[in-house]
């Protein structure tokens, strides 16, 4: 479903509403091993974040605070006035954005497999100036391959093969930029601002954006909650969908 100057969206579902907010250089059918359960109980939300996906042709600026705010254009046209948020990875950048700029939208919120600052360490800051280098030498095809056969170990061939269709087929420009904007990204000194009922997932296996993010995350927000899965990694919604939807669940229905 879309709409004029609206950023592609699709909807599942009956119930509290809950939006689906997908990482970079990736669509919204991330989501596709959990969203149908999540539609048993919830009006499921799940945009493609412009410059990705069916929202390609939207153009710059791909800032988190403009992904947040083309999240609220969304809600204003289905007259929803307040949301529970699941992001995931740089999805959960911009729904801490999204709870910070709008608080009165948000319920409750989500962060899974996410961060508040995704340069915090050297290794960071060195992988984030090399991405934008590997995506103009390789290509979005072999670029998307490599990353998956070094973080998805936990998954299987096929659901491999499927997430690499889901990357490969995005614009390499446009995926630079957006890669630039999540490095960009930096909530430590408003994590406090949170003020809505949070829950904080990470992948106890999870080399991509390591425990030391979901522990910054925690200890900043006040009240939040953690959850550590075990033996999972960054692709725990492929690898592990039952376990984050049950913990997610457990918490979306306090």
């Amino acid at each position: 479903m879309s709409g004029a100057a609206l950023i592609h969206y699709e909807e599942y579902g009956a119930g509290p509403p809950l939006l689906l907010v997908h990482g970079v250089m990736i669509t919204g059918a991330m989501f596709q091993p959990i969203q149908g359960q999540l539609a048993l109980r919830h009006r499921v939300i799940v945009p493609d974040l412009r410059g990705h996906g069916s929202s390609r042709a939207m153009g710059p600026p791909y800032t988190v605070a403009a992904l947040a705010a083309d999240l609220v254009q969304v809600l204003d046209r289905l007259e929803i006035s307040t949301i529970d948020v699941l992001g995931y990875s740089q999805g959960g950048a911009i729904a801490q954005a999204f709870a910070i700029t709008y608080p009165e939208r948000c319920r409750r919120l989500v962060l899974s497999c996410t961060y508040a600052y995704n340069a915090a360490t050297l290794r960071e800051k060195i992988e984030g100036r090399l991405v934008p280098l590997m995506i103009r030498l390789l290509g979005m095809p072999r670029f998307a391959r490599l990353v998956i056969s070094v973080g998805l170990k936990r998954v299987t061939q096929e659901r491999a093969k499927w997430v690499i269709g889901l990357m490969e087929d995005q614009d390499p420009a446009l995926m630079i930029e957006a890669w630039r904007q999540a490095m960009a990204f930096d909530s430590r000194q408003r994590l406090d601002e949170i003020r809505c009922p949070t829950l904080v997932i990470a992948a106890a296996n999870d080399d991509a954006v390591p425990f030391h993010h979901a522990k910054m995350l925690h200890d900043g927000i006040i009240g939040s909650k953690l959850v550590v899965i075990a033996d999972a990694d960054h692709a725990l919604v492929w690898a592990k969908p039952e376990e984050l939807l049950r913990v997610s669940e457990e918490f979306l229905q306090a």
